[in-house]
Order: structure tokens, then C-alpha cells, then sequence
């Protein structure tokens, strides 16, 4: 049986949620929030790196009453098993996306995405196209890319890469800062996305999001990547929102350039003060919007 993992009584008060395991085809136990009325549509929430599913609990809140939320916490991050020798690979990560959608028997998911869940979750989208309704797009990327900001890529370098995001947690810890713009996270607010995050062990996943960013034709996850680029051809018609923050010292507005690009018929914000997280930094904007454009469907 897989074990639940345990919430601490602050964090529930930020995290109200219940969250449920699930055993990856890898052998790792999966933590993911279901929220919301026992239907086979729902909106499936992907986070990035360094977060995890506490990075949607607003919008989970806002939609649950009327709409069931699934929100996973990717492998090594959030309350899910951080093993030491996962395989922590893009390809691998939309396979585990794939098996815990199955397992639920979804029929119909619509998909909000940040960050790396970008890549992973469309990534899962050009797999099953059948199944995707509306789709979410915040500050993130499902196409190859040589631009990485040079404070990453000092993270993702051999030997003091490790040092930094696993010793001295320089990744986790400065993103509670350096991805907002608009406001300050509170102190509760900052733990909750730093409490998956305390140790060299802990740190594995985030580390491995970091070296996992393909760059070159030689990096092992760039024909992953270049499979979830064909695929985004399958989305030109679906509705699509898209929400920046123009603020975003990692996915600036080039991304945005190519978002506009690759779905022409997405419904765009950009907000200009808004940061990296702005589902956080912006939330009573972006929420509700969110909301809103999910339930139309």
C-alpha cells in the first residue's frame, strides 16, 4: 500500500488539502491533490521547478467546488518520494504524468501549466490529443530553446551546479524572491515552497530539473523535447489562455513571441509587473481569469 504523505498543521492551513499517492511505472510514489466532484473530466495542474502543487492551491480552491482539480507533485519535488536514483528526465516525467491520468480514468483534461510542467504537459497533450480540452499556458515553454539566463546557467554547470542547488539551496530559496515582482511572499507562503526542499537529499529533483534542460541536439532530453514541439500542432484550435508575467527574468517575452506564434487563436495577458510565479504574484488577476476561462468549457 502506498502511504499518504503527512501535511504539518501549518502548512494545512495554507494547503487544506488531503493529497493522495500514487505509484509511478518507475517505482516512486507519486503525491497529487484531487479535488473537487468525482468526475471523469478535470483540470490537470502541472508545476515547474523549484515549486510543486502549492503552487496552485488558490486556483485549486477557486475551482473545486464546481470542478475536479488534479495537481501532482512531479517526482523528487513537493510531498511525492525523492529517490536518489530516479530517472529524473523529461520523457520519464511525461510517462509518470501519463500513467496517473490513466489510473484515474480521465476522460476529458483540461491543462494548466507552468513552467517545466510546460514541456511536460503538453508533452503528455501530443500523446493523448483526444482527451485535451482547454488549455492554460503560464510563463513557460514546450519548444527547444538555446536562451538560459545566465544565474541558471551557473546551476546547471558540472560540480558547482550541485553545490549550489543541492548545498546551499541557491535555487529554491532565491526563486522565493526572485520570481515574484509584484508583492512579497508571506512568511508562511515562502515555507510552504521551501518545505520539500530541506536537505542535500531533498534537493536531488531540483538539481536534476536544472541539468535536464536541453540545449543542444546532444542533450539527452532534446528529442523529447523536439517531440513535444511537433505535437503542439495537435492545440492551434483548442481554446487556449495565456497568462505572462512580464517581469520574468527566465521566460521573458520571447517565449511570449513564440506562444503567440505557435497558438494564434490564445486568448493573451501579459501583465507587466507581474514575475516568474505569477500565478502567485498576481493571483486576485489571475485566479479568477483562470476560473472563469476553465468553467466556459
Amino acid at each position: 500500500m502506498v502511504t499518504p504523505p503527512q501535511i504539518p498543521a501549518w502548512l494545512a492551513r495554507e494547503y487544506p488539502f488531503a493529497p493522495k499517492s500514487f505509484a509511478t511505472p518507475g517505482g516512486a510514489r507519486m503525491s497529487y491533490v484531487d479535488e473537487g466532484p468525482r468526475r471523469d473530466e478535470a483540470v490537470l495542474m502541472l508545476h515547474g521547478n523549484p515549486t510543486w502543487s502549492f503552487y496552485y492551491r488558490n486556483l485549486i480552491r477557486a475551482l473545486a467546488p464546481t470542478t475536479r482539480c488534479i495537481a501532482p507533485d512531479h517526482i523528487g519535488m513537493g510531498l511525492s518520494e525523492k529517490p536518489p536514483d530516479y530517472d529524473y528526465t523529461l520523457a520519464r516525467r511525461i510517462a509518470d504524468v501519463a500513467a496517473l491520468v490513466a489510473s484515474l480514468a480521465l476522460k476529458r483534461v483540461h491543462l494548466v501549466v507552468h513552467d517545466w510542467g510546460g514541456a511536460i504537459g503538453f508533452g503528455f497533450a501530443a500523446r493523448h490529443p483526444d482527451l485535451i480540452g482547454r488549455v492554460t499556458i503560464l510563463n513557460t515553454a514546450a519548444f527547444a530553446s538555446t536562451r538560459i539566463p545566465a544565474r541558471i546557467a551557473v546551476c546547471k554547470a558540472p560540480l558547482i551546479g550541485p553545490l549550489l542547488v543541492r548545498g546551499l539551496n541557491g535555487f529554491a530559496w532565491p526563486a522565493t524572491w526572485m520570481a515574484m515582482h509584484r508583492r512579497r511572499l508571506t512568511a508562511t507562503e515562502k515555507a510552504g515552497y521551501l518545505l520539500p526542499y530541506d536537505s542535500w537529499a531533498n534537493r536531488v529533483a531540483v538539481s536534476a530539473f536544472v541539468r535536464d534542460i536541453p540545449l543542444a541536439a546532444t542533450h539527452p532530453s532534446w528529442g523529447a523535447l523536439a517531440e513535444v514541439e511537433q505535437g503542439l500542432r495537435h492545440f492551434r484550435e483548442r481554446p487556449a489562455l495565456v497568462i505572462w508575467g512580464g517581469r520574468d527574468f527566465c521566460f521573458d517575452d520571447s517565449f511570449l513571441a513564440r506562444w503567440r506564434e505557435v497558438l494564434p487563436q490564445a486568448d493573451v495577458h501579459r501583465l507587466a509587473d507581474a514575475g516568474h510565479y505569477v500565478l502567485e504574484d498576481a493571483r486576485d488577476d489571475v485566479v479568477p481569469r483562470i476560473a472563469a476561462f476553465v468553467r466556459a468549457g
